[in-house]
């Protein structure tokens, strides 16, 4: 089934650039989002990283969907309190904005600052959650300005998070185009299994039409799997049941530890009538 003879949103992927020589005819046949994971290496960020930028254009030349990349994160905690450590986590958010203007890509994900110990212990520190907000606000400005100035989303994606909306108030907080949601289903589902956290579906309820990017993989609640979409307990009818009330037509990325699962893992969601 073609895209244009369906209803039903597409599915995308993430990818390295091993990963896109894998499912490159997957990904532009259908001309799918494409989510690119090669840029969150600090050395690759300080090095020539534009020979693999390179090689990924050449396989994109027929290729006419939404392009992304998964921002650096490693060590990057957007909060910090050491205002000189914010610097660096800035310099290499902005490195990551340099990726995006040249590939032409419209989305980078970031990741949430909020933990667990934070969904216990904010509101017994007076002040914590706004104080979480404004050193965010430091470390992303300049970024947001960029990503505004190239036409690109900054996503903030669930890492840790158990309380669905205290990330969504983060980004709302910017006032600006440039920063939406991101949900991780398998992230939201081990909160879910281990952490108290509501279903995947309330992270989909919560974030509304702010949210623009979803990871779709699946777990067992216990632990960051990254499985195939059928492989664990998620449920899936009802997280695409929230997502098709939504009208921000979020990238629907498969983000799979195991690249060789990719085509597995789209047909059991397809067969289950919920995407193409």
């Amino acid at each position: 089934m073609s895209a244009a003879k369906s209803s039903l949103p597409v599915l995308g992927a993430a990818l390295n650039v091993d990963g896109l020589r894998l499912h490159k005819d997957w990904i532009v046949d259908m001309h799918r989002d494409l989510e690119l994971q090669d840029f969150i290496w600090a050395d690759r960020l300080n090095g020539d990283w534009k020979i693999v930028a390179d090689d990924i254009k050449k396989m994109l030349k027929k290729h006419k969907g939404r392009v992304g990349i998964h921002g650096p994160f490693w060590g990057l905690t957007l909060d910090n309190m050491d205002p000189e450590i914010r610097a660096i986590v800035t310099k290499r958010m902005l490195q990551g904005m340099d990726v995006c203007d040249y590939l032409g890509a419209t989305h980078m994900v970031i990741h949430s600052p909020y933990t667990t110990w934070d969904h216990y212990n904010l509101d017994y520190n007076p002040g914590s959650r706004l104080e979480i907000i404004e050193r965010v606000h430091e470390t992303l400005e300049p970024v947001v300005r960029r990503a505004e100035e190239i036409g690109c989303e900054l996503v903030i994606e669930n890492i840790e998070d158990v309380d669905p909306h205290a990330r969504v108030d983060l980004a709302k907080s910017f006032d600006s185009d440039a920063v939406k949601v991101s949900l991780d289903t398998g992230h939201a589902n081990y909160a879910f299994g281990s952490t108290n956290g509501p279903p995947v579906d309330y992270y989909v309820r919560a974030a509304g039409d702010m949210l623009t990017h979803v990871h779709l993989h699946d777990t067992d609640g216990h632990a960051d799997r990254h499985w195939a979409p059928g492989d664990g307990n998620i449920p899936w009818m009802e997280v695409f049941r929230a997502l098709s009330q939504l009208t921000s037509h979020p990238r629907l990325i498969l983000e799979l530890r195991d690249k060789t699962r990719l085509r597995a893992g789209a047909d059991y969601l397809i067969e289950l009538g919920v995407a193409v």
